[in-house]
């Protein structure tokens, strides 16, 4: 690495691979539906009943596996250990033309925000994105058939049954995207922990060394009476990110779903990084590197720990980085550290998403009207 000793970086993987961390937003499971029961061959044998005939049952269907999105859920962590699925089995029929009983199905909960993909073929099978919402990954096996189903005026005693069929089974992915409205892009230090730690209850560590972020953090940001927003903070990137190195690349997924994002520079004049500009071009090619979906985001520029400048030295600095990188959209000078300006750069956020929740409602197609 340019800007930080490979060493270090090596050390860090160490740490985030080894760290008995509570958070996991990726696994691969096994599920497997129930197979159906088997239809049998049996004939009434009954007193007094001069011609009995055929009157085996049908086999019961076999359960499936659903995956269920569950609030309250976070992490794919519970995957880690339990990563075998299986659904009950359909239990075979019985004379009297009684049918067995169908297996239960299995309900899988994972976090709201899961994607699942067929593991070998990378396909995109489902995307939980609401509460309660259920997709079937494995179908149970359908039931067996008796042979009072064969029973026919050339066929009174038939003793042929049907097996009932297996239920699917697969290797899936769950790969988890965090549902945030606005996410925290920058350098390793740029603040931007202690920014989400200001303006919401995260509390995610805090430390003047690179790469105290481990692990992406959410919090609930409160602007007024039932207005709020959720942020998500993910390890800063580096130079490299896109190709693995350092830690971000592995949580880029999670601003994916944002609609906003605040990019946020260290200005001050006692960081390590002494050019604010080569650190938004770099962070900006790894994103484009990573997926081009966030070139088309918007994308604010937030200036931080401008407590360390006098009034006249920020504004100086600020105007310096925004022609640098002939900036064209939305700049704030803020104190993460100190609150300067936090609560303006929140309400211009929340004021934003609504105005994006309108032109979506506005752009929206209205429901089809019958005309008489």
């Amino acid at each position: 690495m340019r800007r930080y000793n490979e060493h270090f970086i090596f050390i860090c993987h160490r740490l985030y691979r080894n760290t008995n961390m509570k958070f996991v937003d990726e696994a691969q499971i096994y599920v497997r539906a129930g197979k159906g029961g088997n239809g049998i061959v049996s004939f009434r044998r009954e007193k007094y009943v001069p011609f009995g005939g055929p009157d085996g049952g049908d086999g019961g269907d076999g359960g499936s596996v659903y995956l269920v999105a569950q609030d309250g859920i976070n992490t794919l962590a519970d995957f880690r250990f339990n990563r075998s699925f299986q659904a009950a089995n359909g239990r075979p029929g019985e004379g009297r033309n009684k049918r067995g009983s169908s297996g239960e199905d299995l309900l899988v909960p994972v976090p709201v925000g899961t994607q699942v993909f067929v593991d070998d073929t990378d396909e995109l099978i489902g995307d939980l994105t609401v509460d309660g919402q259920r997709l079937l990954v494995a179908q149970g096996g359908f039931h067996g058939l008796g042979n009072t189903r064969y029973k026919s005026s050339t066929n009174r005693a038939p003793r042929q049954c049907k097996p009932g069929t297996e239920g699917e089974e697969r290797y899936l992915r769950l790969e988890l995207k965090l549902l945030a409205d606005v996410g925290l892009l920058g350098m390793p230090n740029a603040g931007k922990s202690t920014l989400i730690s200001r303006v919401s209850a995260a509390r995610p560590k805090i430390a003047d060394y690179p790469f105290t972020t481990l692990h992406p953090n959410l919090g609930v940001v409160r602007v007024g009476m039932l207005q709020s927003f959720v942020m998500a903070d993910i390890p800063g990137l580096i130079e490299g990110a896109a190709e693995g190195a350092g830690l971000g690349h592995q949580f880029l997924r999670h601003l994916a779903r944002t609609r906003l994002l605040l990019h946020v520079l260290d200005c001050s004049p006692l960081s390590d990084s002494q050019n604010p500009v080569r650190d938004f071009e770099q962070v900006s090619v790894e994103l484009e590197k990573y997926d081009a979906v966030f070139a088309d985001k918007p994308r604010w520029l937030v200036l931080n720990k401008m407590d360390t400048l006098t009034p006249e030295e920020g504004e100086a600095r600020a105007q310096e980085i925004v022609a640098a990188l002939a900036w064209q959209g939305p700049v704030y000078r803020i104190s993460a550290e100190t609150g300067l300006n936090t609560e303006t750069l929140c309400r211009d956020i929340m004021q934003a998403l609504e105005r994006m929740d309108d032109e979506a409602d506005f752009a929206a197609p209205l429901p089809h009207q019958e005309t008489r």
